[in-house]
């Protein structure tokens, strides 16, 4: 008879979201600085109610906007102020997105590696408008980090949510295309080993 799935009960989000991350970061070997490690968990612990990711009209209704759209925003904003929040949020829903998201953007036409250009260079934008050096040394490490920041974010999904067969799959492919470390682990970890020869079979 199998394992009945256990059930974890968490009072303290913030707290949760900060072991998950803490460790995930260790697995990845990346270390951030403190601000930046304080954002990615104050990051996870917004976004954990999903609707949060998205915008909302004047009526309060979601929309739900293509990253393209969001950045022309941006781009056509003329408030500095403005545009490097607009910006800001560009690379938080980028980063969380490819890091949570991962499965479902690999049966789409915008992939991973989209989200990642796109986030690694809205941080960027914002890094080069901040005026204090915390804060510019924040956004910058988080856009020279975008990559392994987003591993860092689907080993946090990997503990959260169960895999089964076709995610190991989709890892596959995953691992396929970008090469992640992330990936080769889980599939290390699944018995599967990847081949660098198997890549020249796909192609």
């Amino acid at each position: 008879m199998p394992d009945k799935p256990t059930l974890t009960l968490v009072t303290q989000a913030h707290d949760y979201f900060r072991e998950l991350v803490r460790d995930a970061l260790g697995n990845q070997k990346v270390a951030p600085q403190p601000e930046t490690e304080f954002y990615l968990v104050n990051l996870m612990n917004q976004f954990m109610i999903s609707d949060r990711l998205y915008a909302r009209s004047s009526e309060g209704l979601v929309k739900d906007e293509p990253l393209a759209l969001l950045v022309k925003e941006a781009l056509e904003e003329p408030e500095p102020h403005a545009q490097s929040l607009l910006f800001r949020r560009i690379g938080d829903v980028s980063l969380y997105t490819a890091g949570f998201f991962q499965d479902s953007l690999n049966r789409k036409w915008v992939d991973v590696d989209y989200y990642i250009d796109m986030g690694g260079t809205a941080y960027l934008r914002v890094a080069n408008r901040a005026e204090e050096e915390v804060l510019k040394g924040l956004y910058k490490e988080l856009s020279e980090k975008f990559g392994a920041f987003v591993d860092v974010f689907a080993e946090v999904s990997d503990k959260t949510t169960q895999k089964t067969e076709v995610d190991l799959l989709r890892m596959y492919e995953l691992w396929i295309r970008t090469r992640s470390e992330r990936a080769a682990k889980a599939l290390h970890e699944a018995g599967i080993l990847p081949n660098d020869n198997l890549k020249k079979d796909w192609q």
